[in-house]
């Protein structure tokens, strides 16, 4: 199979913003070029759907948490990237694609084929757009997922360790959740 001719050419904020949903669903934009992510498994999507609708518990009125939908990290060259679960503000909900100023929380499950993107490339992305927060899950084969968390050192624009989760995270910050994750 042949990629289509676009797939092989910067790409614009202009252009990408003429596409539909379903020609944006399933890529990234990374300095000008499409990326494709493969189709998840449906143990990620699982732990996805659980993570967003904690956090949306936990994180009260003034914020949302979803999946699904771009984050654009910056213009030129246009990097939009699609993290698993995002928690934004409320009053935002209709600005799309999301800004990182409206974004506190962005949350990636690792899934195979995307280990070094998930935990050095788009930690770097989102911490230089200045997204405060950031967590990483990983889903061993057999056991209870890990949450790694970090927190953006606004001197430096980089993420520091912050803490590490098992079985069910409590008080993490920004805000308090309980997420048991041994259900899975």
């Amino acid at each position: 199979m042949i990629a289509p001719a676009w797939m092989h050419q910067q790409i614009t904020v202009e252009q990408y913003d003429s596409w539909s949903e379903e020609q944006c669903a399933g890529i990234e934009i990374v300095d000008g070029t499409v990326v494709v992510s493969p189709r998840a498994f449906k143990r990620h999507n699982r732990l996805v759907k659980i993570l967003a609708v904690a956090l949306e518990a936990a994180a009260g009125p003034g914020w949302n948490a979803d999946f699904g939908f771009d984050v654009r990290l910056q213009e030129v060259p246009l990097t939009n990237r699609r993290p698993d679960v995002v928690v934004y503000r409320a009053d935002t909900i209709d600005i799309m694609p999301a800004r990182p100023e409206h974004i506190l929380l962005v949350v990636e499950v690792v899934s195979p084929g995307s280990e070094t993107t998930d935990r050095v490339v788009k930690a770097e992305q989102y911490a230089r757009a200045g997204i405060s927060y950031y967590w990483r899950v990983e889903q061993p084969p057999a056991g209870v997922p890990v949450v790694r968390t970090y927190v953006i050192d606004p001197a430096t624009r980089a993420y520091r360790d912050d803490e590490v989760f098992t079985g069910v995270v409590d008080a993490v910050a920004p805000f308090p959740v309980k997420i048991d994750l041994a259900r899975l």
